[in-house]
């Protein structure tokens, strides 16, 4: 009865009875556990480590990105071919420069991406809090922003496009995860 409305709770909070065979200061476990949560829920929640968990998805997924493209790479017979005709390297050589250069292609990859995500994830981040709402609005400010920031160096007009494109990608994206499921009945 002490969730009505105008009715005062029965127990204090924090001082409610307890399940049979726990003590207070299994209480006060509870509670340090319940503050240790909270905190971290606020942290998740912050910009800054929505960003760097951002930055740490993006390099993994272009680094991941870029050794697949890079095994594909080695399949090639004409490549094969190619590498054969410069001349003789033993295995183990010709190995290391092979994983040297995935692991430099995995490394620019991984960076590059990770730029990306946090130019988009921090934008979106401090213009959904600015806005105080979770939208697709959003999305698409930070993609124009992002898509202008990465496109700067083209001149006003190739920002504007690249802002224009980055928006409506983000868009596409986000109305794809958005979408609802039909419920089945």
């Amino acid at each position: 009865m002490s969730n009505l409305p105008g009715v005062p709770p029965l127990f204090p909070a924090g001082k409610e009875p307890l399940p049979p065979g726990f003590t207070e200061d299994d209480r006060q476990v509870m509670l340090q556990n319940k503050r240790m949560q909270n905190y971290m829920q606020m942290g998740m929640e912050s910009c800054v480590a929505k960003t760097a968990m951002a930055a740490g998805m993006g390099f993994g997924m272009g680094a991941f990105i870029s050794l697949m493209s890079a095994s594909f790479a080695y399949e090639d017979p004409l490549i094969r071919q190619q590498q054969q005709a410069t001349g003789a390297i033993s295995t183990t050589a010709k190995a290391r420069e092979i994983f040297a250069e995935m692991g430099r292609g995995m490394w620019r990859s991984g960076k590059g991406f990770a730029k990306v995500t946090v130019l988009f994830a921090g934008t979106e981040c401090v213009i959904e809090s600015y806005r105080a709402r979770n939208d697709i609005g959003n999305a698409i400010a930070a993609g124009f922003v992002a898509g202008g920031v990465l496109a700067r160096n083209t001149g006003p007009k190739g920002a504007l496009w690249g802002g224009l494109g980055f928006a409506a990608f983000s868009a596409a994206i986000d109305l794809f995860l958005r979408r609802e499921t039909p419920e089945e009945d």
